[in-house]
Order: structure tokens, then C-alpha cells, then sequence
């Protein structure tokens, strides 16, 4: 019974690989080293955090885009949303996500967030250490695939040590 499971699954994989290669008839590496990292604009980000397109023009019928995000401590977004949502894996590091109305949560290497289409949220490093993310969102039909909103205000970051 379990070769049986493992051969139609080794078919299921190779009938999705042949599916694929008619659809998209070459494969490209991007390499390490060859993205240029960018900063992360002031309009969008506190602090300092470093983005490394991973893939962010998606050729047709790919959707999704995606970015190597490394913050340093206290560095963080602003506030955001995205049309079809994100994934957010934890690489390194320690951060800190929340959603709007809700509480901020600590995040660990390993970790992954799942933020539903539509909901307000930010995400970024701790004030004392540093953290980093791939972050994977999918383009919609108009183009986007995140609307900024305002930026994260300190107290809202960090609001223990605000007070």
C-alpha cells in the first residue's frame, strides 16, 4: 500500500511538472547576489530595514511577489494592507506583528504569519533585536498587491515603553 501511495504520488508531481512546462517552457535563476537590495522608503518604513526582491514582477499567470525584508532594531513598517493578503516567514531574528484593533505579538526564525486579504496590520523587529522575512504576497487583477496607509506611531510600536 505504500509504494502504491508513493508512485501515484510521484505521477500527481510529475503530471503537475509536465502541466507546468507547457505553460511556462523555461526556468530562470535569479542569483544571489545578482538583486540589488533596496532601502526601505522612508513614507513606508520607521527605522532602518533593507528589502531584496526576491520575485516582484510575476510574469502571467504567476501572481505572487515576494521580498527578503531585514529590519534592524526598532525598524518596522507602516501600517498596510493587501488586496489578496500576505505570508510572512520568519527567517531571523525576533519581531513583532499586529493587526489593527488587536495586540502585538512576538514573532521567532521559524514562525509564519498568515494575514487574511484586507486586514490592516504591520510588522517589523523589536526595539532590541534585529529581524528578517520573506515576505510573499499576490498581485490582483488591478495591479497591486499592497495600499500603504500611516505610519506606525511609537506608542503604537512599543506602547510599554511609552508609558
Amino acid at each position: 500500500m505504500i509504494r502504491f501511495t508513493s508512485a501515484v504520488a510521484a505521477l500527481v508531481m510529475f503530471a503537475g511538472v509536465s502541466a507546468h512546462a507547457e505553460t511556462s517552457p523555461h526556468m530562470s535563476i535569479s542569483s544571489s547576489g545578482s538583486r540589488a537590495y533596496i532601502a526601505g522608503p522612508e513614507a513606508t518604513f520607521t527605522g532602518k530595514a533593507w528589502i531584496d526582491p526576491l520575485f516582484l514582477s510575476p510574469k502571467t499567470p504567476q501572481r505572487a511577489s515576494a521580498g527578503l525584508v531585514t529590519f534592524e532594531p526598532g525598524a518596522r513598517s507602516a501600517w498596510h494592507t493587501h488586496p489578496l493578503g500576505q505570508t510572512l516567514v520568519i527567517t531571523s531574528g525576533t519581531g513583532w506583528v499586529q493587526e489593527w484593533g488587536g495586540e502585538r505579538k512576538v514573532v521567532h526564525a521559524g514562525d509564519v504569519v498568515a494575514c487574511p486579504p484586507g486586514v490592516k496590520h504591520w510588522h517589523g523587529a523589536t526595539d532590541k533585536t534585529g529581524m528578517a522575512h520573506i515576505a510573499i504576497q499576490e498581485i490582483d487583477d488591478s495591479g497591486k498587491n499592497v495600499e500603504w496607509l500611516e505610519k506606525v506611531s511609537d506608542e503604537q510600536y512599543n506602547p510599554v515603553a511609552a508609558q
